[in-house]
């Protein structure tokens, strides 16, 4: 039998109107009807309401992963130094690691990710090819200092994830444990009631080879990814590749040098050239573990800073300044070009071998013509490296590509032999000798999957839970007198003792409007009102969804809501 939960014991005070500091609806609407609370920037408490929902999808979350055989343990989010600095994320990872001493100086860090220790607890407990395949996961609080916490549980420095990993002795099985969780990520953001998108994507400061994320498409999300509409091609922009077409063969005339005075930028040369700014090449400068290196792209496309630093990994990527300029006189601000250079240039795939270019003449207010690639400069690295477009023409077909926002709530890697190498992760094999384990890794963002359902299924009346991670089933509402507080309160025992989870509102001397506009707010697939029929045994069932109402008896209503 479950319990019902009054409304007048319940812990939950609702706002009318929004946070201050609230950008997002999700941040909104779960402040106001009193799921979370501000504890400190990017850290919250969970109230009563927010943390049934939190532990519904948890739930859920460790159905389907048991469902595939994986086990649950519970690891220390306390960790020490070593097992990181051996894989080297306690540099990769920088600011973002939250890191302390103990009262002896020993280094620790708040755990944002676990590969290293996972991969220490089954090098301790597996010694044989007999011991695996494995999966283990753990559903537990992270931690990751971010520069600018924002938007609510969406992007905070402590927050809840499920983490995986799995373990095998071949790349085929390895292939056949990722095979196994996509398809438990797909079932459990199908039965979240999340809208979804499988896209390709890069593995970042995991390490590791094949990668996805699993999207949540949402105004809110800070990913941007592409979708085709002609086939099933999706990616995080920042793993769109580029295959630039053949170049025609042409002859190009020689270099041409031009007096371009108050020029530094592509829009003031296209400007007083007459040119399209595709026809002219941008350079940027950055520094790459310090050293000054050139990206070359066409003048009318953006550097992608972030697809930048994937490529070149772990090394660190940053702008140039101006005084990095000073000490190197040969490089001339805002005319740059390729052609002379003494530094690696780096280009995007359309600075094909053969495209003439106008650019930079590392001369102050002069820029040159008829600059070919190939022919004046060479380009040290291609590397796809511009920001993607709509209308950017799809890898797989060629149909131009749109592009959505959405927000991250899983990620799956197969990390390969990366994390085995670094701790010799070995098991003695059927052959007798010893064999390299190779690795999988597997994200969701639990609390991050409540704030995108928020995105995702609100309104403007307030939040709208589907069923399965709804912080009840029903919300029984009295209109405020005697009569209908009686009959409130009977009803919601006999749909608890039907299995249903129930909130009742029979708080005293709060007015039905009031009543009304919280059960709207808090967001329960179903209201059940008794008002003005009461006397009749009657009651009005809302679906919170789509609005739609019918009047019911008391055995109509129940036979309803547990069918």
């Amino acid at each position: 039998m479950s319990q019902v939960q009054r409304m007048s014991r319940l812990m939950v005070k609702t706002l009318r109107d929004d946070p201050a500091d609230a950008e997002t609806l999700s941040h909104k609407l779960l402040v106001r009807a009193g799921y979370v609370r501000r504890t400190s920037a990017g850290i919250w408490s969970w109230l009563p309401l927010g943390k049934k929902v939190l532990d519904n999808v948890s739930r859920v979350v460790r159905e389907e992963m048991d469902a595939i055989g994986a086990q649950e343990v519970l690891l220390p989010a306390l960790l020490p130094r070593e097992p990181y600095e051996a894989s080297g994320r306690w540099e990769e990872y920088g600011d973002l690691l939250f890191r302390l001493k103990d009262r002896k100086g020993a280094d620790y860090l708040l755990g944002p990710t676990h590969e290293e220790i996972f991969t220490q607890v089954v090098k301790d407990q597996c010694t044989s090819y007999k011991d695996l395949p494995v999966m283990l996961y753990q559903i537990q609080t992270k931690y990751r200092d971010e520069a600018r916490p924002r938007s609510g549980v969406l992007r905070g420095r402590e927050f809840q994830m499920k983490d995986s990993y799995s373990f095998d002795t071949t790349d085929e099985g390895l292939a056949e444990s990722y095979a196994l969780h996509r398809a438990a990520y797909q079932k459990i953001f199908a039965r979240l009631g999340l809208d979804f998108r499988i896209v390709s994507a890069v593995s970042g400061a995991m390490g590791g080879s094949a990668s996805e994320e699993f999207l949540a498409p949402a105004a809110a999300g800070e990913d941007t990814f592409v979708d085709c509409p002609a086939c099933d091609y999706a990616a995080n922009t920042e793993a769109v590749t580029f295959v630039a077409p053949p170049v025609e063969s042409t002859e190009h005339g020689p270099v041409e040098e031009l007096d371009t005075p108050g020029t530094p930028t592509i829009e003031t040369l296209a400007a007083h050239l007459g040119v399209p700014a595709s026809a002219t090449l941008k350079n940027l400068l950055v520094k790459v573990d310090g050293e000054i290196t050139a990206v070359g792209v066409p003048g009318d496309r953006e550097v992608d800073l972030g697809k930048l630093g994937e490529h070149l990994a772990p090394a660190v990527v940053e702008l140039v300044t101006a005084e990095d300029f000073e000490d190197r006189p040969d490089l001339v601000r805002g005319y740059v070009g390729p052609q002379g250079l003494k530094i690696r240039y780096i280009a995007d795939p359309r600075v094909a071998p053969g495209t003439a270019w106008v650019t930079g003449a590392n001369k102050p207010d002069t820029h040159a013509r008829n600059v070919v690639a190939g022919r004046d400069f060479e380009v040290d690295d291609y590397l796809d490296v511009v920001v993607v477009e709509a209308g950017d023409p799809c890898p797989a077909c060629g149909t131009g590509l749109k592009l959505d926002r959405a927000i991250e709530i899983g990620h799956i890697f197969q990390l390969g032999r990366k994390y085995a190498d670094t701790f010799q992760l070995d098991v003695l094999g059927q052959q007798g000798k010893p064999v390299r384990v190779t690795m999988g890794s597997y994200g969701i963002g639990v609390s991050r999957a409540v704030a995108a359902l928020a995105e995702q299924t609100a309104d403007e009346q307030g939040l709208s839970w589907p069923r399965e991670i709804a912080p009840a089933d029903v919300h029984v509402v009295a209109a405020g007198k005697a009569l209908q507080t009686e009959l409130a309160l009977d009803v919601s025992e006999q749909l608890s003792a039907a299995g249903l989870r129930v909130l009742v509102d029979e708080r005293p001397g709060v007015s039905p409007g009031v009543k009304f506009t919280d059960a709207e707010l808090i967001g329960v697939p179903h209201i059940l009102v008794a008002g003005r029929r009461s006397a009749e045994g009657v009651l009005e069932l809302k679906d919170r969804r789509t609005g739609e109402r019918e009047e019911l008896t008391v055995a109509e209503a129940i036979a309803r809501l547990t069918a």
